[in-house]
């Protein structure tokens, strides 16, 4: 089917395509989900290292249908969610704008096979002619955002999986910790032995020991969604540990464990999602950023009883637009936000619940140390796999620090964003900061690399000529469209009148 683009937004991840390219998980070749004569006849097919048009945040109208096709019709307006995730590549799966050819162009072929799954469930969602295209174009980034908080974490052994018990002595609680989830595999090695054995991954890894050498080496032996649980028994961790930050996002690794004997009491105190609880001490750090922005305002408008935000940024002028976008709001729920130049003013420890929006795995590491009892540490920020960060386990394992990442989105994400803008509960125009058509994409893609923009960059193919122009900049360049700007945020008139002809 061909889908017509009205809008796609750039995303940060877009600049990690272009760096890693055909090193990036999500551009690896579809091994399973789709029969292979079926994926050799897809044109917009470009894995490894094909050439491709990037853009995963789009929302368009299919405007031609092949004679095969079921699910969708002419005429139908839809937003992509671009994890197709029943087609899996080696260690992540097919994505839209990766793979498979995006929406940074006019026109795009998607394939049915690839945007319905086995189980029925579809990867276009309907949506009205209601919003503008702007509004659901920032759905996807949004669902992220949401999609962070509602990832449902693991709290015991993964019944089936592949178990590695690390003991240089007497072992106690494996038969508590195993009972109802009984591993498939249970391998047993001393200390000495783990560097020598298999390199097959492994689910879970009970380490019974300190010693901050020999969790670096069982760490990478962690397979994806696995968890590393330490039983310290006592002893402790004498220094930082290094640690790979960007797996903790892309792989959803987990560390958890006990400064007891118990493995069992390890597992316990994982949270069952990532969500905000009632009297958390929230901080987002790289707040003024746009995907900051979003956490600051998903948390002010969350509901949860008791809890304070903390939003941070080195940017006084982007600290003083997130004051502007995100404070009257805060301020009418009765929500205490402070907006804090963290160049300037020192973050006092304490916090629980932090949110890193910021690709540095030192400021991950700096979370955790400001992170109090029980916290939850979301390392949102895509920092690449293989990037380690020296980090206090030791500090994470007494005082029960949760630290968590995840990538992309599900559809259930994507309609809880779409709910969230029908009932009035969040605008998502707020964060956009400025506009373009593809004259002013390099233009866009600069600042989003070299982090400029205040927020969100919406490309609109059908505008060939149109420059990267800031919302802020409008009255001067554009004072059509400026004059339907609300107090400077993007609105469905203010886009009519930018695609209008003239």
């Amino acid at each position: 089917m061909m889908l017509q683009v009205e809008a796609c937004g750039i995303c940060f991840s877009d600049t990690k395509l272009l760096k890693a390219f055909d090193s990036h998980p999500r551009k690896a070749a579809v091994v399973s989900g789709i029969d292979p004569d079926a994926l050799a006849q897809i044109p917009g097919y470009k894995p490894g290292a094909a050439p491709t048009v990037p853009g995963h945040e789009p929302v368009g109208r299919i405007v031609e249908v092949g004679d095969q096709v079921t699910h969708f019709r002419v005429g139908d307006r839809v937003l992509v969610q671009a994890d197709w995730k029943h087609l899996r590549t080696a260690t992540s799966n097919g994505a839209f704008g990766y793979n498979f050819e995006g929406a940074l162009q006019e026109f795009v072929v998607i394939d049915e096979r690839c945007v319905v799954s086995p189980s029925g469930e579809e990867f276009l969602i309907h949506v009205t002619d209601g919003p503008s295209a702007a509004a659901v174009a920032l759905i996807e980034p949004w669902a992220t955002v949401e999609g962070s908080y509602a990832w449902r974490e693991r709290n015991h052994v993964l019944a089936g999986g592949r178990m590695l018990v690390v003991s240089d002595g007497e072992v106690h609680g494996l038969d508590d910790l195993t009972r109802g989830n009984e591993p498939a595999e249970m391998v047993r090695l001393s200390s000495r032995e783990v560097a020598d054995a298999d390199g097959e991954p492994f689910d879970d890894i009970i380490y019974f020991g300190h010693d901050a050498a020999v969790v670096e080496v069982l760490a990478p032996r962690l397979g994806t969604r696995a968890v590393l649980c330490v039983v310290l028994g006592g002893g402790r961790l004498e220094r930082k540990v290094a640690l790979d930050i960007g797996r903790v996002h892309y792989d959803f690794i987990r560390f958890c464990g006990t400064t007891g004997n118990d493995p069992a009491a390890g597992y316990a105190w994982i949270p069952e999602t990532g969500e905000l609880r009632e009297g958390d001490r929230v901080a987002i750090i790289g707040a003024a950023g746009p995907m900051g922005q979003m956490h600051t305002m998903r948390a002010v408008t969350s509901e949860i009883p008791g809890i304070t935000v903390a939003g941070t940024d080195l940017s006084d002028d982007r600290l003083a637009h997130l004051q502007a976008v995100v404070g009257p709001v805060a301020e009418a729920r009765g929500v205490p936000l402070e907006i804090i130049n963290s160049g300037s003013t020192q973050l006092q420890p304490g916090y629980t619940h932090l949110s890193c929006m910021v690709p540095v795995a030192a400021l991950v590491s700096q979370a955790v140390d400001l992170a109090g009892e029980g916290a939850i540490v979301n390392a949102f920020a895509g920092i690449p796999a293989g990037t380690l960060g020296e980090f206090d386990l030791q500090g994470i394992l007494e005082r029960r620090i949760f630290m968590l990442g995840t990538s992309g989105s599900d559809v259930s994400d994507m309609r809880t964003v779409l709910d969230k803008i029908e009932r009035g509960i969040i605008d998502t125009h707020i964060s956009l900061d400025a506009v373009c058509g593809m004259a002013g994409f390099q233009d866009a893609i600069d600042a989003v690399i070299n982090r400029t923009s205040g927020g969100k960059i919406m490309v609109y193919p059908s505008l060939p000529d149109l420059p990267l122009t800031r919302l802020v900049d409008m009255p001067d360049s554009l004072p059509h469209v400026a004059a339907l700007l609300e107090r400077g945020v993007w609105t469905k008139a203010a886009e009519e009148a930018l695609l209008a002809p003239r």
